[in-house]
């Protein structure tokens, strides 16, 4: 898995691994949970740090981000109104025309199948002949 520089020298992995520790609690488990399900979908998938401190994973574009709040580990999918969840996994930002999001919750199980689909379609969106064609134009 590659990783890309920050502007502080720290990898976006370290600075994800640091995050999940310091969390200490069901988020950082739930955070920790989600990357690695990630990884097994996307291997090649790409970590950042942006936005000073949300984790971000690209493969051809970006996927997700994995937001931490007090009772929620909220995932966002980028072009997630353009992936199909068969699952219904989506549960937040549903208003919007781009955008759709997981809201984890303490005590949550994951479906992990549907969740690595969901990681897989939106990588696969990314490389889709339309998106490049909407990008180059």
């Amino acid at each position: 898995m590659k990783n890309s520089a920050t502007t502080t020298g720290e990898s976006p992995s370290r600075l994800i691994d640091a995050r999940i520790k310091e969390l200490d609690d069901w988020r950082g488990k739930t955070l920790s949970h989600v990357r690695a399900l990630i990884k097994q979908a996307v291997p090649e998938v790409v970590e950042e740090w942006k936005w000073r401190g949300v984790p971000v994973w690209y493969k051809d574009g970006m996927i997700c981000t994995g937001e931490t709040y007090k009772s929620a580990v909220k995932v966002t999918f980028a072009k997630g109104a353009s992936v199909d969840d068969p699952s219904g996994l989506f549960n937040s930002s549903l208003e919007g025309n781009t955008r759709r999001a997981i809201d984890f919750h303490e005590g949550d199980e994951i479906d992990e199948d549907a969740f690595k689909t969901l990681i897989r379609a939106a990588a696969a969106l990314n490389r889709s002949p339309a998106r490049k064609s909407t990008t180059s134009t």
